[in-house]
């Protein structure tokens, strides 16, 4: 919690919160103090809070911290749960299993990708248009790691910033939902350890679940995929969503998908000899 808050604190201009700036100023972002007042608590209060002194802060502290810092709704919902006291690390699992019912609902979507993820952005299972859509990776096996240390992903997406600020932001909301997982730590510690580019982003805290938007794709065989997706948690099983892309009818995406589609074939065939 600690850490988020500095984070959002040093995110944040005196401007932006409607407080006058003279000369320089020798902190990044908002002093503490300043924090404090705009969130009607003592200076020495906020302290403890960012240093990890106060363990239990009221609902009505967070509720205040939040609109000091001008945290946005899913932000603050964030904050919330990393207020709540510690609970036991959960241990790995040997293997996370997707449900024969997911799986086949994966499988009717025949000519859209889909594929299901676990919360540390595991690839758990995918159609065979996922595979294909996928298959210049190597291993397909975590967006996260495909994104900031597999060659393919700079190529894969064209707007590489801005997935990999969505992916670290969809992760850390993972992250604040099961803050003592061992598989998330284990993928941020290795990924902090071979991209600079997922650590710096990784401390900025900034948080964003996977729901719905527009995303440009390019697949090395097919070419350029302007794609829609949606993210579906699935009641069974709450920790895994399936995720689809779609194509806008009869347009450039919908005729690169059908081609995926053939070469979804082409692959499927290869494999069984």
């Amino acid at each position: 919690m600690g850490e988020f808050l500095r984070a959002r604190r040093e995110g944040l201009k005196p401007h932006d919160v409607g407080l006058p700036e003279y000369g320089r100023r020798r902190v990044k972002g908002l002093r503490r103090e300043e924090v404090a007042m705009l969130a009607g608590m003592s200076g020495d209060y906020y302290v403890r809070l960012e240093q990890g002194r106060e363990s239990s802060p009221s609902p009505q502290v967070i509720e205040a911290v939040a609109r000091a810092l001008l945290l946005e709704e899913e932000a603050a919902d964030h904050l919330r749960r990393l207020a709540r006291p510690p609970r036991p690390r959960s241990r790995r699992p040997a293997q996370e299993q997707v449900g024969p019912q997911l799986l086949q609902v994966m499988d009717g979507f025949a000519h859209s990708p889909a594929f299901v993820l676990g919360p540390a952005l595991d690839v758990l299972a995918g159609n065979a248009m996922a595979r294909a859509l996928h298959e210049a990776f190597s291993p397909a096996d975590n967006l996260a790691r495909m994104v900031f240390c597999d060659p393919a992903g700079r190529e894969f997406y064209p707007e590489w910033e801005r997935a990999a600020h969505s992916c670290v932001a969809e992760l850390r909301a993972a992250y604040g939902h099961d803050p003592n997982s061992a598989r998330i730590t284990e993928v941020v510690a290795d990924l902090s350890a071979r991209s600079p580019e997922f650590a710096d982003l990784w401390r900025r805290h900034e948080v964003r679940s996977k729901t719905q938007e527009v995303k440009h794709l390019r697949h090395p065989h097919v070419g350029d995929l302007h794609i829609r997706f949606t993210a579906l948690t699935v009641n069974g099983t709450p920790h895994q969503q399936l995720v689809i892309y779609q194509a806008e009818p009869d347009g450039p995406t919908a005729a690169a998908f059908q081609r995926l589609a053939e070469r979804a074939g082409a692959l499927g065939r290869a494999a069984t000899g």
